[in-house]
């Protein structure tokens, strides 16, 4: 129950230091990196104080205070000597020995792999483990992907094709500026950075949780021309596309339960109920392309105003949709392909573009369900239903929406307990019970607490998992269950029991349910679950209220003013040498630059931690080479920007 293993699928001597560091996960830190870092301490320090410095000078100098009086000039020596003692003082012996033992086990991982070219290691689908296996055998099932979908087509010539998709981003922009859709502030801003503009490409995650271990292929276009377009039309559909749909749309596991805990409550929840889930196989690159922009037509003509949302015309946005789609081009094993069905798994519009292409489908459904008091929801690619009818008429009524679009096909699932998202259900008798579904294949994954991270995320960890329990389980046996499963396994991290002791104390303090500290009461966790199934998620705060009209003032062109009295400090963090930093800054801000009456007490402080890299950036190399990716002539780079 440690960490979470990895999953090895090919003949690979590891020794167990090295098994031990890849149950780590893929976002263990190891310590103390600088360490091992060929750049000399001082020079390390020099350049972190000149990067503070500056931020701190700058924010100081906007409020109308002098960077180089008399306290300027005795504050900023002491800052820097201040950070100068941070990075030289030595580590304890204990420390650097561990530190020096977990870098060296990096370095022979990442030189096995370098050195077997048919080795491959990825993050696994939805899972924090890594997967070991054949290069070959992943090839072969990208392959037989691409065959299934026919979705992609390899193209012939050895021209990349970034500068022509380029030009298409240009036009399109300069378009949008000439009829005023946009700014020339919201220009630049969607035009890529020709510093950093490639190509995108096409790597796969395993999913071992399968039979087969069948891929799930991500196309990576961080600097991709279309990217920041690409968001910018998610951003302006999909509040409207949430707002359309809010009854059917499923957000999280907590949007479920609260869907089911309302059918449950107004009598709707029988013995007879029957709870159905459905897959929806390969959405992403089953839409067709027409088919998709028609269904996006249609969606617009309904939930525009005057043929608009905000400044933009229907056919400004068909414009931007159709360059999206047209130039999905991406690298893969060497070579240049273009994805001619869907959207790219990656890119910010396809799940938007997918959604509403799936909205016309679902509606017999959504009617059929509504008619008779049923649920239906969906969350992309995942349907959960209820329903009270015979298992031949919800066979029937399935297998006909199934005939309706060739392109969609759905894999039916029921049982007397299942698992959508996250959360399992169960119908007890005409009871609701919910609880958090774990996996058979996947092992608890929390962050070791050994990862060189701030105290604080480790700290948050027990609390959050309780939080999550709370939420999820509906009974008090399923949480006390929960919560010897997250104790045990926080444990075998390594997690002290003191830290445990007192973030479970926390949070039953906070959460006003001491009660159930001393005392198995289900009624006081049945208040306690109601109050927090119902307390504002994150995830949730990001849906428009109802009186917000996404239509006619799109929240993607509300300007954000910058808070002017806020410092935002960012700093790299390691434990040891920079474990005091934050409270030594705030303490030499206070003795400087906070007295009576100083402009700078109007400054609000955020420091930041910079955490090193993770044992992903270490060992993960999914990315082609650079001249595949680039392909821009060099004369071109004084014109772009412009």
């Amino acid at each position: 129950m440690t960490s979470t293993i990895p999953f090895i699928d090919i003949n690979i001597r590891l020794n167990l230091n090295e098994l031990s560091m890849l149950k780590n996960g893929r976002k263990y830190i190891i310590p103390c990196q600088s360490y091992f870092n060929r750049q000399p301490r001082n020079d390390l320090a020099k350049k972190e104080y000149e990067r503070i410095s500056n931020i701190a000078k700058e924010c100081i100098g906007k409020h109308q205070m002098s960077i180089t009086d008399e306290r300027a000039k005795q504050a900023f020596p002491e800052l820097e000597k201040m950070i100068q003692e941070l990075y030289t003082k030595p580590l304890p012996r204990k420390l650097y020995r561990r530190a020096r033992r977990e870098y060296r086990i990096v370095r022979r991982l990442q030189k096995l792999i370098r050195t077997q070219s048919d080795i491959i290691i990825r993050r696994i689908d939805k899972g924090e483990g890594f997967y070991l296996g054949r290069k070959t055998t992943m090839d072969s099932k990208t392959q037989e992907y691409m065959n299934k979908t026919e979705a992609y087509q390899i193209i012939t010539t050895d021209q990349c094709p970034l500068m022509n998709i380029l030009r298409l981003v240009e036009n399109l922009l300069d378009y949008l500026l000439k009829n005023k859709a946009i700014t020339q502030d919201r220009r630049k801003k969607l035009l890529p950075d020709i510093n950093k503009i490639e190509l995108a490409y096409l790597y796969t995650l395993p999913k071992i949780h399968k039979a087969g271990i069948p891929i799930r292929p991500i196309i990576s276009g961080l600097h991709a021309p279309v990217r920041c377009i690409s968001k910018f039309l998610n951003d302006l559909l999909a509040p409207i596309y949430l707002q359309v749909t809010r009854e059917t749309t499923f957000t999280n596991g907590i949007d479920v339960i609260r869907r089911l805990e309302q059918y449950a409550a107004k009598g709707y929840l029988k013995s007879t109920t029957k709870l159905f889930t459905a897959d929806v196989e390969n959405l992403y690159t089953m839409v067709p392309r027409e088919g998709g922009i028609n269904a996006l037509i249609e969606f617009l003509n309904k939930h525009t105003k005057n043929g608009k949302i905000g400044p933009f015309t229907i056919d400004m946005i068909l414009k931007m949709a159709r360059l999206i789609l047209d130039t999905n081009y991406f690298v893969y094993n060497d070579k240049y392909y273009h994805q001619k069905r869907g959207g790219a798994m990656g890119s910010a519009f396809t799940q938007v573009f997918a959604n509403i292409y799936m909205l016309e489908w679902e509606q017999e459904l959504i009617q059929h369900q509504t008619s008779r008091n049923e649920i239906y929801g969906r969350y992309i690619d995942d349907i959960f239903m209820t329903t009270n009818m015979n298992i031949d008429e919800i066979t029937t009524l399935l297998d006909k929406v199934q005939h309706k679009d060739p392109n969609i096909k759905i894999t039916p699932t029921t049982a007397q307990t299942i698992h959508f998202l996250d959360v399992a259900i169960t119908n007890d008798n005409g009871h609701l019970r919910t609880f958090i579904y774990h996996k058979p294949s996947a092992d608890p994954y929390y962050l070791p607490y050994t990862s060189d991270h701030p105290h604080r995320v480790h700290r948050n960890i027990p609390y959050i998992a309780l939080l999550r329990a709370a939420r999820f389980c509906s009974n008090l046996n399923d949480f006390h269950l929960e919560r010897i499963r997250i104790e045990l396994t926080l444990l075998l991290n390594q997690y002290p029991p003191k830290i445990l002791s007192n973030q479970f104390q926390r949070f039953f303090q906070m959460n006003k349910a001491d009660l159930l500290i001393k005392k198995f009461d289900q009624q006081a966790y049945n208040q306690l679950h109601q109050r927090l199934l119902y307390s504002q998620t994150k995830r949730k705060s990001t849906i428009l209220p109802l009186n917000t009209d996404p239509i006619i003032n799109p929240p993607v062109l509300e300007q954000k003013p910058w808070d002017k009295s806020l410092m935002l400090v960012k700093y790299h963090f390691e434990t040891r040498p920079n474990l005091t930093f934050a409270r030594q800054f705030y303490a030499w801000w206070e003795k400087h630059y906070q007295y009576s009456g100083s402009p700078a007490n109007r400054i609000n402080i955020r420091l930041i931690p910079q955490s090193n890299k993770t044992l992903q950036n270490y060992l993960i190399r999914k990315k082609p080479n650079q001249p595949l990716l680039k392909g821009i002539d060099a004369t071109r780079k004084s014109t772009i920007n412009t």
